[in-house]
């Protein structure tokens, strides 16, 4: 269903988030989570394939002295204040990039209307978005989060995401793939000492 332009524009987004998160945790986040779209819903637009995968772009320009970051550490990482700037920021980047890649005006919409609510979702594929990040999140994320997070902030508050993570999960289909995944999660959370 898709044009050789569309699927060519897809292309270009993907090697962009690859070459800004050279080095940094996340690509196979972001892969997986375009595969848990197509699961979720088959006949995808390429806009959310695109909005899929550079949904956390705001991620690979933080650095970890900027406000934001250190407001998560505080806060932790379901604040509302820090989500709506990551949703915003990631949404402008990846429209910045479409814009100078000639996207149609069209396009470019939908896909920062779709990141800017992956975290909290919205409408419909909004909430597709967000139920495919959080899936592909425990199918990819957790090990990296037991390792790093744990010590970088503490137990409750990587409990606290996971457990957002997964209560924010909005189709009875996702919930069903991501709940074993959440349990061992929880479990091997609870082993950590």
């Amino acid at each position: 269903p898709y044009s050789i332009y569309m699927s060519d524009l897809y292309d270009k987004v993907e090697r962009f988030v690859e070459e800004s998160y050279k080095g940094k945790f996340g690509m196979i986040h972001f892969k997986r989570t375009v595969y848990w779209i197509k699961e979720l819903k088959p006949n995808a637009d390429v806009a959310m394939l695109i909005a899929a995968i550079a949904h956390d772009i705001e991620r690979a320009f933080r650095t970890e002295e900027s406000q934001q970051v250190q407001r998560m550490k505080t806060v932790g990482m379901k604040d509302e204040e820090f989500l709506q700037y990551h949703q915003e920021k990631g949404a402008e980047i990846a429209g910045e990039f479409l814009v100078k890649n000639n996207a149609t005006n069209k396009l470019v919409e939908r896909v920062k209307m779709l990141i800017s609510k992956h975290e909290v979702g919205g409408n419909e594929d909004q909430n597709i978005l967000k139920d495919a990040d959080s899936v592909s999140f425990f199918e990819n994320n957790v090990e990296h989060f037991l390792k790093e997070h744990v010590k970088k902030l503490s137990k409750e508050k990587v409990k606290e995401k996971f457990d957002w993570m997964f209560n924010r999960i909005t189709s009875k289909k996702a919930k069903e793939i991501a709940k074993p995944w959440y349990n061992k999660a929880i479990n091997q959370l609870k082993d950590i000492v």
